[in-house]
C-alpha cells in the first residue's frame, strides 16, 4: 500500500455550466491522475450564485468528497437546513456564532483520514472571527484524529493568503485559496512541509470576468452601476491542485497546478 495519497482541490465552481463542465471532466481527470480525495469549491456553484442542496448534489455525483464554501455560503435560504445536515459540505469556519453548518469535516477513507477546515478572509471581507486564532484551534481538534490536514482560504487579498500560509506551515498538510477565480503561479512546498497555492482558479467559463459575460462587468466598470449577472456562454476549463500528500507525516511532497480544457 503507497504511504502518499493524491488530493485533488478543484477552484470555484461557476454556475451550470461549471457544474456541467466538471461532471463532464472530473471523473476521468480523477481515474487518470490516481486521485485518493477530491475537494470542490462549491460557493457560487448554484445559478445565480450561492450554494443550493442540488448543486451540491450534483458536485458530489460528480465526484467530489468534500464542498468547501466562502462568502456567498448563506446567500440561498434553502441550503441552511441542508448545511446542518451533510457532514461533507462544510462553511467557513470563522463566521460567528449561532450559524448554520460546520466550518471542518474529516474524510474517513478507513485506512486513513483527511481533515478539511474552511476560513474566510477579513481584508475586503466578511470574516468575523480570525481565521488564524480560529485555524489554530481547529487543527488541534483534527490532529486527535489524523495529521493529514487541509485549508480551503477563501479570501480576496493575496497577502492575508500569503501570511496565512507561512502561519501554518508545518502544521497543516496544505494551504490552497479560493475566491478570486484566477490561478496564481506560485504552487510550491513550503519550508515546513506544508503544500501551498495562493489561488486555486475557477471552474466555469475561461472567456468571461470570473465566469460572469465579459461584457456585462465592463459596462459596470465603464457606467458604475450592476446589472443582473449571467454565466459567460463559452468554453470552460476546470482549475485547481493536486498536492500528494505523505500519509505518516502529513507533510506534502509534490504540487502539481491543474488546468483541464
Amino acid at each position: 500500500m503507497s504511504r502518499k495519497i493524491n488530493i485533488l482541490c478543484v477552484g470555484d465552481v461557476v454556475g451550470q455550466k461549471g457544474c456541467d463542465f466538471l461532471r463532464k471532466k472530473l471523473p476521468d481527470f480523477k481515474r487518470a491522475n490516481n486521485i485518493d480525495i477530491c475537494i470542490v469549491n462549491g460557493e457560487n456553484a448554484a445559478i445565480g450564485n450561492g450554494m443550493l442542496p442540488n448543486s451540491c448534489e450534483h458536485i458530489f455525483t460528480s465526484g467530489a468528497d468534500m464542498i468547501t464554501g466562502g462568502n456567498h455560503s448563506f446567500k440561498r435560504r434553502e441550503i441552511f437546513e441542508y448545511l446542518d445536515k451533510k457532514e461533507n459540505v462544510i462553511r467557513p469556519a470563522n463566521f460567528g456564532d449561532g450559524v448554520w453548518g460546520k466550518g471542518y469535516g474529516i474524510i474517513d477513507k478507513g485506512s486513513y483520514k483527511v481533515g478539511i477546515i474552511n476560513l474566510l478572509g477579513r481584508v475586503w471581507l466578511e470574516g468575523h472571527c480570525c481565521p488564524f486564532e480560529t485555524a489554530e484551534k481547529i487543527i488541534k481538534e483534527i490532529q486527535r484524529e489524523t495529521n493529514i490536514i487541509l485549508v480551503d482560504f477563501h479570501a480576496e487579498a493575496t497577502a492575508e493568503k500569503k501570511a496565512l500560509g507561512y502561519f501554518l506551515d508545518g502544521k497543516a498538510s496544505a494551504v490552497f485559496g479560493t475566491h478570486t477565480h484566477v490561478q496564481t503561479a506560485d504552487a510550491q512546498i513550503l519550508s515546513g512541509g506544508t503544500g501551498y497555492i495562493t489561488d486555486l482558479g475557477m471552474t466555469g467559463p475561461e472567456e468571461s470576468v470570473l465566469g460572469v459575460k465579459k461584457e456585462i462587468i465592463i459596462e459596470k466598470f465603464r457606467k458604475g452601476f450592476t446589472t443582473m449577472f449571467e454565466t459567460a456562454d463559452t468554453p470552460c476549463f476546470m482549475q485547481g491542485c493536486i498536492f500528494t500528500v505523505d500519509k505518516e507525516s502529513g507533510k506534502t511532497v509534490e504540487v502539481t497546478p491543474v488546468n483541464v480544457r
